[in-house]
């Protein structure tokens, strides 16, 4: 469906950057997958795709931001860890939490490597198809409305638990779906699994710091020695606007769900895949 493009000059580049920077601060942390928004954003403007490695760096300005937003949950984490190990604390809050976030981080992190060592054509394989996306899409909202409609609403996270992690965690490998949103799985599998909206989302987004971090190191070399239209400047652009945009957007999610129910992204989602996918069949790609 991509057919050859230009390449950008310099301002160009810097604006299509900064542009995918907004996309990807907007829609990592919202359950409305980035990869998916990432993929198509560019196409429907005529860029053609950036690709995996363009994409996963630009998510660093997103792990700066979130790092930034829960640096005291994270110090907190830090030192129940530390007291885990020195005094062996471990049934203490923050250092549960630690514990769960190291494990839900071990099903992504294998995942992704047996893709990266094993999957050579994964960037061009179906899964990154428009009809795909859209239907992805489509199956996470039925089932995030699922959750809404039958998860209980009780647990918190200082009653955080090493199981909460591998649940979520293995809810987290869904995200190396384009379209599938890593927040939407974690949510969505949180909200199953009894928790309360903000705590599922707080508990979301510390288990995504590992995994963002990592999966933009991976391809940090990449992108930045792979030639491009303007060269490192307009990479950097597109970190820095995700990072703000993440931190705003982090904010808001957070706040929206002290007060409201996840059903607008339900019909977000929903609308997005079925647009997509009247999109792709009227254009006629492939």
């Amino acid at each position: 469906m991509e057919s050859a493009v230009s390449e950008p000059g310099l301002l160009e580049a810097i604006w299509r950057d900064f542009v995918l920077g907004v996309v990807q601060g907007l829609t990592e942390f919202l359950p409305i997958s980035s990869t998916a928004h990432l993929k198509i954003v560019p196409v429907l403007a005529g860029w053609g795709d950036p690709g995996v490695s363009v994409t996963a760096v630009i998510q660093l300005g997103s792990i700066v931001a979130v790092i930034a937003y829960f640096r005291a949950d994270l110090a907190g984490v830090l030192r129940g860890v530390s007291g885990a190990v020195l005094r062996g604390q471990w049934r203490e809050p923050e250092a549960r939490l630690g514990i769960a976030m190291a494990i839900g981080t071990l099903p992504i992190l294998f995942a992704g490597l047996a893709i990266k060592l094993y999957w050579p054509g994964y960037e061009t394989s179906p899964l990154r198809s428009v009809p795909a996306i859209a239907g992805v899409s489509i199956l996470m909202a039925l089932l995030l409305a699922l959750a809404e409609r039958l998860g209980p609403r009780s647990k918190q996270l200082d009653q955080v638990q090493g199981r909460d992690g591998l649940v979520v965690g293995l809810a987290q490998v869904l995200a190396l779906i384009p379209g599938v949103s890593r927040s939407g799985s974690t949510l969505t599998a949180s909200l199953f699994d009894s928790w309360k909206r903000p705590d599922a989302a707080r508990f979301s987004f510390l288990l995504g710091i590992p995994a963002i971090t990592i999966a933009g190191l991976v391809e940090l070399k990449d992108a930045f020695t792979e030639p491009s239209a303007g060269g490192v400047l307009p990479l950097m652009v597109g970190i820095a606007s995700a990072a703000v945009v993440s931190w705003l957007a982090i904010d808001w999610l957070l706040k929206f769900l002290q007060r409201h129910s996840t059903w607008v992204f339900v019909i977000y989602r929903l609308l997005f895949g079925v647009l997509l996918l009247a999109w792709w069949a009227g254009s006629g790609s492939n």
